[in-house]
């Protein structure tokens, strides 16, 4: 993440990273993410926002407003064969 203006973050890019690479889930949403972390979920969004923009994550608008989150590369799923 750039030096530029505002308070320098309490939580470095890579513990967010963290929380994508120990998740069973292939997706997660802010408020899990936030949950993990020493951050809120509004300062969470942003850092998830601005990790976007960098490449690193992508996201889905998955209804009204809410967004998953997921880590290419390290999220994955897989299919799951039911037997009759």
């Amino acid at each position: 993440m750039s030096d530029g203006p505002g308070r320098k973050p309490t939580v470095e890019d890579d513990e967010i990273l963290d929380v994508f690479r120990a998740s069973v889930d292939p997706v997660l949403t802010a408020t899990e993410v936030s949950e993990e972390l020493p951050l809120g979920r509004r300062g969470v969004l942003k850092r998830l926002r601005t990790l976007e923009k960098e490449g690193v994550l992508r996201s889905k608008e998955v209804g009204s407003g809410s967004r998953i989150w997921w880590y290419p590369g390290y999220t994955e799923t897989r299919s799951v064969r039911h037997s009759k």
